[in-house]
C-alpha cells in the first residue's frame, strides 16, 4: 500500500512537472508570436537620405531661378501638399500629387519621363498665410526658468525634404527645391485655387 502511494505521488509530481514545462513553453511561444514585418526599413531610409543630402545641396534655388526654370521646356512644378490645401491655393500651373499618394505607379503616370525637371515647394516656403501655407515646425516645450539654459530651437518639418528624398528614391534625380521664404504678396508670384481672387 505504501509502495503504491509513493509511486502515485511520484507519478503525480512528474505529471505536474511535465504540465508545468508544457504550459511555460506555450506561454513563451505566445509571447514570441511571429507576424510578417511591415514593408519598412529604417536603414534603407538612412542610406537614401545620406545620398540625397549631397545631391540636394546643388538643387536649392531662389524664387527668381525657380520661376525662370518653370517656364523652360520639360519642366513641371509639383505640389505634394494635401489635396485640400492644393485646391484652395497653389502656385499657378503646379500639378498635384499628395505626398501620401506617392507610389511608383502614381508618379510614373504623372511624370512618365524621369528626366523631367521637377520643381518643388511646400508650406514652409511661404510667409503671410498660415491658413493655406501653415508652417510645419515643432516648437520647444515651455520650460521652467531654471532649465532655459538649454539652447532649444524649433525643429523644421517641411514637406520639401521628404518629397525630395522620395522622388530621388523613385528615380527622379532632376529635382530642384525652392529655397527662399517668400511672402504670399510678393508680386513675382501668382496663385490659383478656390480661394484666390480673380
Amino acid at each position: 500500500m505504501k509502495k503504491t502511494i509513493i509511486i502515485l505521488t511520484i507519478c503525480s509530481l512528474f505529471g505536474c512537472l511535465v504540465y508545468s514545462q508544457i504550459e511555460k513553453k506555450t506561454k513563451t511561444m505566445a509571447e514570441q508570436k511571429t507576424y510578417p514585418k511591415a514593408l519598412v526599413n529604417f536603414d534603407d531610409f538612412k542610406d537614401l537620405t545620406s545620398e540625397v543630402e549631397k545631391h540636394r545641396q546643388s538643387r536649392l534655388v531662389s524664387l527668381d531661378d525657380f520661376l525662370k526654370m518653370s517656364r523652360e521646356p520639360n519642366t513641371i512644378i509639383l505640389d505634394s501638399r494635401s489635396t485640400f490645401r492644393y485646391e484652395r491655393k497653389h502656385l499657378k500651373g503646379a500639378v498635384h500629387l499628395s505626398f501620401t499618394d506617392f507610389t511608383q505607379r502614381n508618379l510614373e503616370e504623372l511624370i512618365p519621363d524621369k528626366e523631367t525637371r521637377i520643381l518643388i515647394y511646400c508650406n514652409n516656403n511661404f510667409d503671410g498665410d498660415q491658413i493655406d501655407f501653415a508652417s510645419k515646425m515643432a516648437m520647444p516645450e515651455s520650460l521652467p526658468e531654471t532649465q532655459i539654459l538649454t539652447n532649444r530651437k524649433p525643429v523644421m518639418l517641411a514637406l520639401n525634404i521628404p518629397t525630395h528624398i522620395n522622388l530621388y528614391g523613385y528615380g527622379y534625380r532632376n529635382v530642384y527645391e525652392l529655397d527662399e521664404l517668400v511672402n504670399v504678396n510678393d508680386k513675382r508670384i501668382e496663385f490659383e485655387g478656390t480661394v484666390v481672387l480673380k
